[in-house]
């Protein structure tokens, strides 16, 4: 007779959501605006850390047919608001629509454009 020893339940950190500004390039089907160059993307990640959430986002915006080159973190709510930065009432709900879904929420974009006009 045989014992299967049971593994210990691994505490489950909770979710947080993680403002994060991911910078594409151009590729095929990318939805951008015509004639722009990328995009800034503000977007709300949920994630047990900043890592996970930046992964997620990324692998998103990759089946999205986008070309992420860069993400820069800017912490979870509290961490911004500890911070100083002043965040409003509908940005607080889009930063719990991204909890309540498990989701990455792009809440602005704004295209970039060769400065040679």
């Amino acid at each position: 007779m045989t014992e299967t020893a049971e593994k210990p339940e691994k505490a489950k950190r909770p979710q947080q959501v993680y403002t994060l500004l991911v910078e594409v390039g151009r590729s095929a089907n990318d939805g951008l605006p015509k004639g722009s160059t990328g995009a800034g993307l503000l977007c709300y990640a949920s994630g047990v850390d900043e890592a996970e959430a930046v992964r997620e986002t990324v692998a998103i915006l990759k089946q999205a047919e986008m070309a992420p080159l860069d993400v820069t973190g800017y912490g979870t709510l509290a961490e911004r608001e500890k911070a100083g930065d002043e965040i409003d009432a509908a940005e607080k709900e889009l930063m719990q629509r991204a909890l309540d879904e498990n989701s990455v929420v792009v809440a602005q974009m704004t295209p970039f454009y060769d400065a040679k006009a």
